[in-house]
């Protein structure tokens, strides 16, 4: 078995599907990305070479939300315990949880903490940055990012409680922004923000799943004090909110320029989110037309966007296409090729600080 795990850590690393359960309705999106049923239900979320736990108060167990490795038994978590010198390098772990989602509904208003918060109340070393490419939409996507001007704590607390009985409190507080496949967006720790209707989300984020969302509703389901307050109390709770970023122009904070960083006649690598915005991970887009590019990041997340190509590893290949991801390990970089015949876009995404 210990000589299976090692050869499994030397090679791109698939995945078996990974729906999660959330209390918000999603997912018929999927059909268009993983060619999933178009329907909408209670497992909105793809958690995409996740070594991460799910946080859901009625859990399915203690790999909630965890992949595991394609084809096998065995968890990503297990492995990377296993064979930590050749899934991470000097690494201590991944860094980084990446998803995709799909919400047929506003997400509650919520915020998640920065480190000092989580090391205070959390317990961890992470808190929860993430960043959003918006891979599809539906009519009148939106998300919700920063508080209208003039919100003050008062109100916030307000709504709050007004919230039970009144399911826009929450929303009136905040500003909506209509957006667009293609576009970009960093989400700070601390800032409060809600993705809206009909947005098809790859998220990357801090490697956690902590949410505070302190309003009583999600679409139609009640919110337990757990889902609210992760077991803080409300005052320490909403504490999180920094209600500095406001306005209808906070949104530039959040809104980013793709920077490209490589090009030529077939291949143009974008950097999507770098130390422009935050040093918590780095993410890039490479696409390829009719050309082959080497994958020199590792340990990293690759997801196909769109079109397809071939994963070349030392005379192993692997077709892939549109949702299809793997995870590439500290020992294979520089390793692996990747070509595509005609068009293909692919998400890199990675711990910061990596080289």
């Amino acid at each position: 078995m210990n000589k299976k795990l090692h050869e499994l850590a030397k090679s791109p690393i698939f995945f078996e599907r990974n729906r999660v359960f959330r209390v918000y309705k999603g997912g018929a999106l999927f059909n268009r990305l993983f060619n999933d049923p178009a329907d909408d239900g209670n497992y909105p979320e793809e958690w995409i070479a996740s070594s991460v736990r799910a946080l859901n108060k009625i859990s399915k167990g203690p790999k909630e939300g965890i992949s595991k490795v394609l084809n096998t038994d065995i968890y990503l978590d297990d492995l990377i315990t296993a064979c930590k010198e050749e899934i991470l390098g000097p690494s201590d772990d991944i860094g980084i949880l990446v998803k995709a989602l799909d919400s047929t509904v506003r997400l509650p208003v919520q915020v998640h903490p920065d480190k000092p918060f989580s090391r205070k109340h959390f317990n961890s070393e992470y808190g929860k940055a993430e960043a959003w490419i918006i891979l599809d939409t539906r009519p009148g996507s939106c998300i919700y990012f920063g508080f209208k001007e003039g919100i003050t704590k008062k109100d916030l607390v307000l709504a709050v409680e007004k919230s039970i009985n009144e399911k826009t409190a929450m929303e009136n507080l905040i500003v909506k922004h209509n957006v667009k496949k293609g576009e970009v967006y960093f989400i700070p720790a601390r800032a409060v923000h809600a993705i809206g209707y009909g947005c098809l989300i790859l998220e990357i984020q801090e490697p956690t799943d902590f949410t505070i969302q302190p309003e009583a509703w999600c679409d139609d389901y009640r919110l337990n004090d757990y889902e609210m307050y992760m077991g803080l109390d409300k005052v320490t709770a909403l504490s999180c909110f920094d209600m500095s970023i406001c306005g209808k122009d906070a949104i530039e904070l959040s809104k980013v320029q793709p920077k490209i960083t490589s090009k030529s006649d077939n291949i143009i690598i974008e950097s999507l989110i770098d130390e422009r915005k935050t040093d918590c991970f780095s993410v890039n887009r490479i696409s390829l037309d009719a050309d082959s590019v080497v994958l020199g990041q590792g340990p990293s997340i690759y997801f196909v966007a769109e079109g397809s190509g071939i994963v070349t590893c030392e005379k192993r290949t692997k077709l892939i296409k549109k949702g299809d991801y793997f995870l590439l390990p500290y020992c294979m970089r520089e390793k692996c090729i990747l070509s595509s015949k005609e068009h293909m876009s692919v998400i890199e995404c990675f711990k910061g600080g990596n080289s």
